[in-house]
């Protein structure tokens, strides 16, 4: 496919079909998303590719927790799991909360689940001294990740990136043997997709790139 074919038409694919990712696909994605860059190109990433559905119905229980919080404060009308503002449902009420299937059922309908993860000795977190959530890091392993979803679409398969179980990280670590030294980034369910978009729904490049300021005019090109 054209490349910007690929990253106009790569969406959040989570309904799949039940065919499998063949061993072979699943390496030459990887292969070329391998080239992603990552600071001081360190490579700090690991990638666990799980196809044990026990495994994966765990790591969906454990997603639980963040969408509840997720899906309450959708409702509430809130950012979900905004760093800035605490949530206004209460605790009760997020503890009651029906989680959507689509925040976490990918990770057992898929084929396989990636579960990527980052070692912390190899990022540069240069945002850490700021009085906010660090945000830098990812840099190291974000770029990644999507090459992993956009070498996918290419392929013919999808996913979708899911952080989800990322709020039970020590369980997740302790599931899968991953060192309390890396962080979990996101787990990607891969599989067939059921329907493949081709229309996404995206703001124009004025609405958000300005010319020399934040406040500045738009970028019209």
């Amino acid at each position: 496919m054209d490349l910007y074919d690929v990253m106009r038409t790569t969406f959040a694919a989570r309904d799949f079909t039940g065919e499998p990712v063949p061993d072979d696909v699943l390496l030459r994605i990887l292969d070329n998303a391998r080239f992603a860059p990552s600071g001081g190109n360190r490579q700090g990433a690991h990638i666990t590719v799980v196809r044990d559905r026990a495994v994966r119905e765990e790591l969906k229980e454990l997603s639980m927790y963040a969408g509840r919080r997720y899906a309450a404060q959708s409702k509430a009308g809130e950012g979900p799991w905004n760093p800035l503002y605490p949530p206004g449902p209460s605790a009760e009420e997020i503890a009651t909360t029906r989680v959507p299937s689509m925040l976490t059922e990918p990770m057992v309908t898929c084929d396989v689940l990636l579960v990527v993860s980052v070692d912390l000795e190899r990022v540069a977190a240069i945002d850490q001294e700021l009085e906010r959530v660090s945000v830098a890091p990812g840099a190291s392993i974000y770029p990644l990740v999507w090459n992993i979803l956009l070498g996918a679409r290419n392929e013919g398969f999808g996913g979708t990136l899911t952080t989800m179980a990322t709020a039970r990280e020590p369980e997740i670590q302790k599931l899968l043997g991953i060192p309390a030294t890396h962080a979990v980034a996101a787990l990607l369910p891969l599989g067939k997709p059921v329907k493949q978009l081709t229309r996404l729904r995206r703001r124009p490049v004025e609405d958000f790139v300005t010319l020399e300021r934040y406040d500045g005019a738009p970028f019209t090109g």
